[in-house]
């Protein structure tokens, strides 16, 4: 089954990192995209650089950045082949920001 992993990191939370640190964590998640049940990954470009689209009473409204002010922002994805929940969540604890304020949430991809 495929499973979505989003990546969720506090605001900052790259720039908060030593040299060391970035090191360590590009590392860890270059491990994870090397795995062979990694079907796709990408770290995506900050929250500030997103446009935000709506379609109310039939009218297009576009708003830059992301909608509301949050805890924590999407900053990448993993797509992933597993056998179960239980290997998804192994793989989804090696990721870097799960350890340092952020989270990952875990989603099973409707297969048509």
């Amino acid at each position: 089954m495929r499973y979505a992993l989003m990546i969720y990191t506090p605001p900052g939370y790259v720039e908060s990192l030593s040299e060391a640190e970035m090191d360590a964590v590009y590392a860890d998640y270059l491990a994870l995209a090397d795995d062979d049940r990694c079907i796709e990954h990408a770290q995506l470009q900050p929250a500030e650089t997103a446009t935000s689209v709506r379609v109310a009473d039939g009218r297009t409204l576009m708003t830059d950045g992301p909608f509301a002010d949050t805890k924590e922002v999407l900053g990448g994805f993993c797509l992933v082949e597993a056998a179960d929940l239980d290997e998804v969540l192994e793989m989804a604890a090696r990721v870097p920001a799960a350890r340092m304020g952020g989270a990952v949430e875990i989603r099973p991809v409707v297969r048509r």
